[in-house]
């Protein structure tokens, strides 16, 4: 089969290849799904579980990707849930070998069913946005209805994400960025705008919750704003001070099945959008992790036609 793989981290983008792999085979709880379509997200050649297990041991050369969508071709013993020829999308361990292939052998517990009506590059741009919004709000972040959140990157692929998700359950959702996506930011559920570069971004009172993706000075300060009894999420690592009376969470995206499934329901009934920037082929994976020009949403490879 065709696959992306790193072998050396020095060389970062540099040292991504298009080869020819083995086709994967399914291990006990897992099935191999035919990728027609994988998400990348821009920093993966920063991650640790890119270059070594989790016994910090080097397992290269490895398949990067972690998001996808495709079709179930082979399950092995235990699995459950999931059949032949099934639609799915899902989340791919951090350690094991991802989802820039043309097969990828996955945990059947990090997959969700794929309706039928739903493209397969959407399904794999919800997966991480959407998950990692989801956790973050509701899990982590126990947001209610009433509430004010503070969304940091409203217009990015995850905080649009989170913008949507907050709104739709009943929220005030402040919106970030920059002054060019201040239209964007509303569109995707912001009630209201900070323009962090000219705005200040303490005139906007207490909130109940920060959703935070930028880590910083600016977590450091947004922090602050949280009302006694609030949370403070962020997936950017932990902030150096612990505001007092606030709950601080930092974590990292989990696959969970019935979490898929609420939001692939919300996009099927056009209650939230995915935020595509870009779509390559698998040929051109390498060059689109590595763009000459910023991307503004999900970049999306497109494995099979």
């Amino acid at each position: 089969m065709k696959a992306i793989v790193v072998t050396d981290q020095a060389a970062g983008t540099a040292g991504m290849k298009l080869v020819e792999r083995p086709e994967p085979q399914a291990a006990i709880n897992d099935v191999v799904v035919q990728v027609y379509a994988s998400s990348i997200t821009g920093d993966e050649l920063s991650w640790p579980s890119t270059w070594t297990d989790r016994a910090d041991r080097d397992r290269t050369p490895s398949i990067p990707g972690h998001e996808l969508a495709g079709v179930v071709t082979a399950l092995d013993y235990g699995t459950t849930g999931l059949s032949v020829g099934q639609r799915v999308f899902g989340l791919t361990d951090w350690y094991r070998d991802g989802s820039l292939a043309e097969y990828v052998a996955v945990e059947a517990r990090n997959l969700a069913p794929l309706p039928g009506d739903v493209y397969f590059p959407d399904g794999a741009a919800l997966v991480m946005p959407g998950l990692t919004a989801w956790q973050g709000l509701f899990q982590h972040g126990r947001l209610q209805a009433g509430q004010t959140v503070l969304v940091h990157g409203a217009a990015g692929v995850v905080g649009s994400m989170a913008a949507q998700l907050a709104r739709e359950a009943g929220a005030y959702v402040i919106g970030t960025g920059r002054a060019a996506h201040r239209q964007a930011a509303l569109d995707f559920g912001a009630h209201e705008f900070v323009d962090l570069d000219s705005d200040v971004l303490e005139d906007v009172g207490g909130v109940d919750l920060v959703f935070d993706v930028l880590g910083g000075d600016i977590a450091k300060r947004s922090a602050g704003l949280v009302r006694t009894g609030g949370t403070f999420v962020t997936v950017a690592g932990p902030i150096e001070a612990q505001p007092a009376g606030v709950l601080t969470i930092d974590f990292v995206v989990e696959a969970d099945r019935a979490q898929l499934i609420e939001v692939v329901q919300r996009f099927r009934e056009g209650r939230l959008r995915t935020n595509i920037g870009n779509i390559a082929t698998l040929d051109d994976a390498v060059a689109a992790f590595n763009p000459t020009n910023r991307v503004t949403g999900k970049t999306i490879i497109r494995v099979r036609p």
